[in-house]
């Protein structure tokens, strides 16, 4: 059935959801991966066997959950895919709905980094332990003009390449958005590259004190947010290819492209605040 023909079936413009099994195949996997890893994280708390065999039982349990949390990703994603490009499902107001809840979405990611940079702040404003310096004693940083500034001008280009590929997409040139998409994503790994070298050669590990955590966790959030986005732009890519956007319907590419400019936003604060001034 062509997507006009369904929607003229449906006679209005709100999407009533199918029943889904993904939704409790996710719950399940979840419960399993949390499980899993409080064993492999947590050992001694169980008392019992000996850490070591309840560490390798964590493994085990964990990676099925992994699996399964993947698979459900997958599928579930996949039925959305059908419903928004074959089955138009996905009209104006659902596009509207769903704009909403990105916007949303990326508004509860921006708090998760509001307390990380409270963090950050409420140590090195007010240092706890004497001489009252920060960085504290001993603590070496990182210096901020050498990998984190090219990573900054790394994140700035790929914004501008993700804003060609979308502005391509509206235009119809596909050629010229799969372009951009893919400069995109090899900038994304870049990025994630550089910073994962910065991390095997820092002189500070996670454990070494409240400069180290405050950084390694602010830094790390937003690179595995980097993982993501790319991720989603690596699908959107495939999608492109496979005709899926339209010029005017291509909610998922727009997603990807506002996840994206929010990673790059996040990113110029760190640098400012963690990088420079923090240093």
């Amino acid at each position: 059935m062509s997507a006009d023909a369904h929607h003229d079936e449906v006679k209005h413009d709100y999407h009533l959801v199918d029943p889904s099994p993904w939704p409790l195949l996710g719950a399940f996997a979840a419960f399993v991966l949390t499980f899993g890893t409080v064993l492999f994280m947590h050992p001694g708390f169980f008392g019992g066997a000996g850490e070591a065999t309840i560490k390798g039982m964590g493994a085990w349990i964990l990676l099925p959950g992994v699996f399964l949390l993947l698979l459900t990703m997958w599928l579930w994603w996949r039925d959305i895919i059908d419903e928004a490009t074959f089955r138009g499902d996905h009209t104006p107001v659902v596009q509207l709905g769903m704009r909403y809840g990105m916007v949303l979405f990326i508004a509860s990611e921006v708090m998760f980094f509001v307390a990380f940079f409270w963090a950050f702040f409420n140590s090195s404003l007010a240092p706890k332990l004497a001489p009252y310096v920060w960085p504290p004693v001993g603590v070496v940083p990182l210096p901020a003009f050498e990998i984190p500034a090219m990573n900054t001008m790394i994140l700035l280009l790929s914004g501008c390449t993700v804003t060609w590929a979308h502005h391509a997409l509206r235009e119809g040139n596909r050629r010229a958005m799969l372009n951009g998409l893919a400069l995109t994503i090899v900038l994304g790994i870049a990025f994630t590259s550089l910073q994962a070298y910065e991390y095997i050669h820092a002189s500070f590990k996670f454990a070494d004190g409240i400069y180290s955590s405050t950084f390694y966790m602010a830094t790390g959030f937003h690179g595995f947010h980097v993982l993501v986005g790319t991720t989603f732009l690596i699908v959107c890519f495939f999608r492109a290819k496979k005709g899926h956007f339209k010029q005017d319907h291509h909610f998922g590419f727009e997603a990807a492209a506002w996840y994206w400019h929010f990673v790059d936003v996040v990113w110029l604060f760190l640098f400012c605040c963690i990088y420079l001034w923090g240093s």
